[in-house]
């Protein structure tokens, strides 16, 4: 055989093999990933309900702090032949009295008392000065108004510790007769102090408004994909406020908005000035909140790789195995791209749109299919591939689980149940519900799920400083 045929022989040979050989090297054209469209996050109506109980010791302890020393005074005696200086002499007590704040107040009073007439010209009076101690009792009927709570108070009755009298000529003479009708001078004053004292102890708008300016400020829940969380209050309503077992109720509800949303940090849009305070009957029970999970890109690849470890699809025989996964975006959908190595080596891409199933909180692919190109390829190099029954074992493993997502969520909603002190002497406490998925939406970076909770939330308010 000479070396010419020889030659040629070797090439038939050669290129028979390669025809024949189990591994192929495709070439597909990557879909490009593209700017998503900018989300828009539904802006839930949610009521966050306060139960609000407000033990009358805490109101007793904060009306000392501002009832303090002289509270009454009267310089003048030429006009009713007396003179007063009133004083708290011990602590202010509050006591419920069939749903009714009763105020027991002690008080030492010294007074200047003139005694005599004027005759013929000549004024014929002496003057004697006094001390005396008494308890005034006072009843106010609790109700919460333009922010503050009020007791309405009135005057009832005064006791002595001993019947007003002065020493004249070795006789002990009562003047309880100029003394009492002078209380009617100082009761209207000492029913304004004591409630201007209340109203000053438990004035809740500038401490519930710097409250909800705090919360309205958005939150950065993730840096790394500027997720961010806001509420904006739009108004406060309260029920009427209610004495039993020496305790105050009410029920305080905040109406707000609870937005989520992805990108620059949004401005503050609560307003002091525009939170009007509404009176209710009845305040809804549960709050109601929208919050979102972000799943990036890359995590759900990492998710997905691992589920393909150890896994070959086989047609006959020819097999390959999944070695990587990439997501990304691109016109409204999920691409998949697959990197293989087997019979087949190189990448596919298949395109669907990501779904949520409630029953194992995962994320799946709904009509996951190749993507025009790749499926266009695979039938003139590995049509074997796109048989529905490999399709279908390959999309059973791109589905993730977010359930890790679904319980961080719960535990940040949580820690502010659970016994969460703002302040000093204030408690919140409550339940949630369970999560529901409302929505799947794609960004540039991450697949976004819209969660909806709903709960139950009661605010205790006990030892206040």
């Amino acid at each position: 055989m000479n070396s010419k045929i020889f030659s040629v022989l070797l090439v038939l040979i050669s290129s028979f093999l390669t025809s024949c050989s189990t591994t192929k090297k495709i070439q597909t054209l990557k879909p490009e990933a593209d700017l998503a469209a900018p989300l828009i996050y539904e802006k839930e109506t949610s009521f966050l309900s306060f139960p609000v109980s407000i033990k009358l010791k805490d109101i007793e302890q904060q009306t000392n702090n501002f009832l303090q020393g002289l509270i009454y005074e009267d310089p003048i005696l030429e006009d009713d032949n007396i003179q007063l200086k009133v004083w708290k002499s011990a602590p202010i007590r509050l006591v419920d009295e069939n749903g009714k704040i009763k105020t027991i107040l002690p008080l030492k009073i010294w007074s200047k008392v003139r005694y005599g007439k004027s005759m013929m010209g000549y004024d014929l009076y002496d003057t004697r000065e006094l001390y005396f101690k008494g308890v005034v009792t006072l009843i106010g009927e609790a109700t919460f108004n333009n922010w503050q709570l009020q007791a309405k108070t009135e005057f009832k009755s005064v006791v002595w510790e001993e019947s007003p009298s002065i020493n004249i000529a070795g006789r002990s003479l009562p003047i309880t007769y100029i003394v009492d009708p002078a209380l009617k001078y100082f009761k209207a004053d000492i029913e304004k102090k004591i409630d201007e004292s209340i109203i000053k102890a438990m004035n809740f708008q500038s401490n519930v408004l710097d409250v909800l300016d705090k919360i309205s400020t958005p939150i950065l829940v993730n840096k790394t994909y500027d997720t961010w969380f806001r509420i904006n209050p739009i108004s406060l309503n309260s029920t009427e406020a209610k004495l039993k077992n020496e305790t105050i109720f009410m029920d305080l509800e905040i109406v707000c908005e609870m937005e989520s949303f992805i990108g620059k940090q949004a401005t503050k849009k609560f307003r002091k000035d525009q939170i009007k305070l509404n009176r209710i009957n009845k305040a809804k029970d549960q709050f109601n909140a929208s919050l979102i999970i972000v799943s990036p890109y890359l995590q759900a690849s990492k998710i997905i790789t691992k589920n393909f470890e150890g896994q070959e699809f086989t047609s006959g025989s020819k097999k390959v195995i999944i070695k990587n996964v990439d997501l990304w975006h691109k016109n409204g959908k999920m691409i998949i791209a697959l990197g293989m190595e087997g019979s087949i080596n190189g990448t596919i891409y298949l395109a669907g749109i990501p779904k949520y199933n409630d029953l194992n909180e995962t994320i799946y692919f709904d009509d996951l299919e190749y993507v025009l190109q790749t499926k266009s390829t695979l039938l003139k190099t590995a049509n074997w591939l796109v048989h529905g029954l490999i399709l279908n074992k390959i999309k059973s493993f791109t589905t993730y689980s977010i359930k890790a997502d679904l319980d961080q969520a719960k535990l940040q909603i949580a820690i502010f149940l659970d016994k969460y002190s703002p302040t000093p002497g204030v408690e919140l406490s409550g339940s949630m519900g369970a999560i529901t998925i409302d929505k799947i939406q794609l960004t540039d970076q991450a697949v976004v799920a819209t969660i909806k909770t709903q709960g139950k939330v009661k605010v205790k308010v006990e030892g206040l400083k």
